[in-house]
């Protein structure tokens, strides 16, 4: 499969690192305390935007009234340092540094950014906000509405040996049932056992194959083991509203998508809603299991290096022809999103759209597609956790290679 050739990418793409005691691992640290255009250094010619007070929003996305952080050319190259909110949200004491130290972690392995985030005044409410940290928002020159912004991931590093699970009350697969730990009735930051949530600290280990994975301690004293997948679980453009956007629910601007393909060598493509299209990325996951059952992934903060191009309404090849939400591909698939707060109705949006690109791109029949997606596509649970629940189809290429041929004569 797909994500285990891309597993071995990471693995010669990403700075080494063991365990969180280990001493060679090399903490992806701020390049720049400011959006800027790199001139030196591996990432030297791409655009940079570090997580800084004045470069994200805490729990909500950026809407059309959102001044963008930087201004960049379509085509250009983005390198986002992005900074998990899990350790630093407020059933876990909003002290980064404290929570990280608490776990064993050394001060160098502790992001600056997220110290800063923790103890700064930016405010930031538990229960009414979404939980995420989102970087940007980087105006792209030429877009406009009823454009396609094209977003090719090239690469998503963990900046730190590390991540969290969390499954919190009223929330996950089985509300009501987990956390088994009862939560007090006035919970407060300063008791962060108050609220009765579990997050469970996993650090990231090298394995005797040279391959890394998340270490989940067990009471047995023995380890659960299982291999990385980065990829960030919100990306997307600013809607065209003037209303907060909580960061929680996806839509057709994208946002917390959570489709645990979009790593390394997958495209996504999104429809524009305002001048500027006003691309924003966080959330980033280690990996994630589909339906992301607890609540959250394996999450940790990542640098996400992005290509991000401008596709023109009538002028460029768009996937697909007509684009009005989120698309993606890798090199196996296409992948059509649908979103619901009712999975059923994930369901069929899912597969209209999935009948409707096969019309689109390649000229197929409705009833035929539909027959085929029935025979050869997988339906998969993206998360259930989000408030808009998702269904993504896996349309596999290979089985329309006689289509692309014929394209190309």
């Amino acid at each position: 499969m797909l994500k285990k050739s891309l597993l071995s990418i990471l693995v010669l793409g990403c700075s080494a690192f063991t365990t969180v005691y280990a001493d060679d691992f090399t903490v992806l640290k701020q390049i720049s305390d400011k959006p800027t255009l790199l001139k030196s250094g591996p990432y030297s010619g791409n655009y940079y935007i570090p997580s800084t007070l004045s470069t994200i929003k805490w729990g909500y996305l950026p809407n059309k009234d959102t001044k963008s952080v930087l201004t960049v050319p379509s085509g250009s190259t983005i390198t986002f340092d992005t900074v998990s909110h899990e350790g630093l949200l407020e059933d876990q004491g909003r002290d980064a540094e404290k929570y990280f130290k608490s776990k064993g972690v050394k001060s160098d392995y502790i992001l600056d950014e997220a110290k800063l985030i923790t103890k700064s005044n930016l405010k930031h409410d538990f229960v009414k906000d979404g939980p995420h940290i989102i970087t940007g928002p980087v105006a792209i020159e030429g877009a406009m509405p009823g454009d396609i912004l094209k977003v090719e991931i090239i690469k998503v590093e963990p900046r730190v040996p590390y991540g969290v699970i969390s499954n919190r009350h009223g929330k996950g697969a089985l509300a009501g049932e987990f956390p088994k730990t009862p939560a007090s009735p006035n919970p407060s930051v300063n008791d962060p056992a108050s609220f009765g949530n579990v997050s469970i600290f996993t650090p990231i280990e090298k394995n005797a194959k040279g391959e890394y994975e998340g270490v989940m301690k067990t009471d047995s004293g023995k380890s659960i083991r299982f291999p990385l997948y980065p990829f960030m679980g919100t990306m997307g453009v600013a809607p065209n509203t003037s209303e907060p956007v909580n960061s929680i629910p996806p839509a057709f601007f994208g946002g917390n998508i959570d489709i645990n393909e979009l790593g390394a060598g997958a495209t996504a493509y999104y429809p524009v809603q305002v001048p500027g299209a006003m691309f924003y990325t966080g959330d980033s996951h280690f990996v994630q299991g589909d339906g992301e059952v607890a609540l959250t992934a394996l999450e940790g903060s990542a640098r996400a290096t992005l290509k991000i191009t401008v596709l023109k309404s009538g002028r460029d090849k768009i996937p697909g022809k007509e684009i009005k939400q989120p698309l993606a591909e890798n090199a196996e698939f296409w992948i059509t999103p649908g979103l619901d707060p009712d999975l059923d109705e994930a369901m069929k949006k899912s597969t209209r759209e999935a009948i409707a690109f096969l019309k689109n791109e390649f000229g197929i029949d409705e009833a035929t597609a539909y027959a085929y997606l029935s025979a050869a596509t997988d339906f998969q649970v993206s998360q259930v956790v989000d408030r808009t629940k998702g269904i993504h189809a896996m349309i596999r290429k290979a089985d329309f290679k006689e289509f692309v041929e014929e394209a190309k004569k």
